[in-house]
């Protein structure tokens, strides 16, 4: 009979390499295109649900940080200015940092709250519950 040791060493041996190497969220990049003097950005809500957050809550998150206008048309946000790929990445990614990701365990299991009109992050993994920023 095998020892624990032996078997977990065979066990780890056997895991797919991909499972124990990758990150287990990973953020897709914006599809778009700029029209005219307006950026069209195709997977927004796409974005916004693999966060698990409202893509109305999302949208004007990034319209309040480019100081840009704009809406959802169907599936796609129409943003009434040209703005680069770049730029919409880093705001994602800044908004992924204040309204999806714990600050205590950096865990994306979280759900915004309201409670008396403040707005909160709580953790689903740990418990915590902290105040974030309202968006109007």
């Amino acid at each position: 009979m095998e020892s624990y040791e032996e078997l977990l060493k065979k066990a780890q041996e056997e895991l797919p390499e991909e499972l124990s190497s990758s990150d287990r969220f990973v953020l897709d990049k914006v599809i778009g295109h700029i029209e005219g003097n307006k950026t069209v950005i195709v997977n927004l809500k796409k974005i916004a649900k693999d966060l698990g957050r409202d893509p109305v809550h999302l949208i004007k998150y990034i319209l309040r940080e480019t100081a840009s206008s704009g809406k959802f048309f169907g599936d796609r946000a129409i943003f009434n200015s040209k703005i680069a790929a770049s730029k919409f990445n880093n705001k994602i990614k800044k908004y992924a940092s204040e309204f999806v990701f714990c600050s205590e365990c950096g865990k994306p299991e979280t759900q915004l709250i309201e409670e008396k009109g403040i707005s909160y992050l709580r953790c689903l993994a740990c418990g915590t519950k902290k105040p974030v920023k309202n968006i109007k």
